[in-house]
């Protein structure tokens, strides 16, 4: 079995394989502070969790964008299972082609959303990544990443303002039965989620008007978030939640990874 990793500042989104299916996924707090022990010992909970022993790991892959538990996690994933561990960056040898001005600046989650982009669609696609940052992954259908665009994601927008005004109190993030709010709770929640979802299709109309094919680009979202803003959006057209994931199952096909 392959495990994957997708490591976010905030969020670990964990997915196993078995061929070409996710068999398993979870979520874990992005935690700095954890050895590779403690990394280990809550993968593997996990895993006996949903009925798989560490040792069916036969290899793992990870895309990370926090370099400060990257080390931590392979070394607790390699104690754990024996498995090849590979790390995905700008540098891997991907059938795509980051065609940016700094392409060694670009995350990896971003090259892995356009690597599974190209493969599961097969056209030019916008990918609207909800994590700690929205972001915005432009990528045509012959498999080059051109750019796109960074937000404050939805939470971290939500808790700099609870956080920053003593007197707005901390609040769920579920849509509003209104948008003007008769408490603040209300308020909060509509100005956040509406907010959000309303740039989120401001940006996405932007760029399609420039869009550099004659292609219109199909718009997908991902993301832990995505299920909460989605619904609140008129260009989004599908979620694919696991796209990340399948994306670094093909990339470790692409690097002759086995399991």
């Amino acid at each position: 079995m392959l495990l994957t990793l997708d490591i976010g500042n905030t969020e670990i989104t964990a997915g196993l394989f078995r061929g070409d299916a996710v068999t398993s996924h979870w979520r874990l707090t992005t935690n700095p502070d954890r050895t590779p022990d403690e990394w280990g010992s809550a993968l593997g909970a996990f895993l006996l969790h949903a009925g798989h022993s560490p040792n069916e790991v036969r290899a793992a892959i990870v895309a990370s964008v926090a370099p400060a538990v990257t080390q931590s996690i392979v070394e607790g994933v390699r104690t754990l299972t024996s498995a090849d561990v590979r790390i995905v960056d700008a540098t891997s040898p991907l059938p795509i082609r980051v065609d940016v001005d700094e392409p060694l600046t670009v995350g990896a989650d971003r090259i892995i959303n356009t690597l599974a982009a190209v493969e599961r669609f097969k056209t030019d696609t916008i990918v609207v990544d909800f994590g700690t940052a929205t972001t915005f992954d432009c990528i045509t259908g012959d498999g080059r990443f051109i750019g796109g665009v960074i937000m404050p994601g939805l939470r971290t927008s939500s808790d700099q303002l609870t956080r920053r005004a003593a007197k707005l109190p901390a609040t769920e993030l579920r849509p509003p039965a209104r948008v003007i709010g008769r408490r603040t709770e209300e308020c909060i929640r509509a100005g956040v989620l509406l907010g959000t979802a309303d740039a989120v299709d401001g940006l996405v109309r932007r760029i399609q008007a420039e869009w550099p094919t004659p292609t219109r680009p199909k718009v997908v979202a991902t993301g832990g978030l995505a299920g909460t803003i989605v619904p609140l959006c008129r260009t989004v057209e599908l979620i694919d939640p696991d796209l990340t994931l399948h994306g670094l199952r093909l990339a470790a096909g692409y690097l002759g990874v086995k399991w």
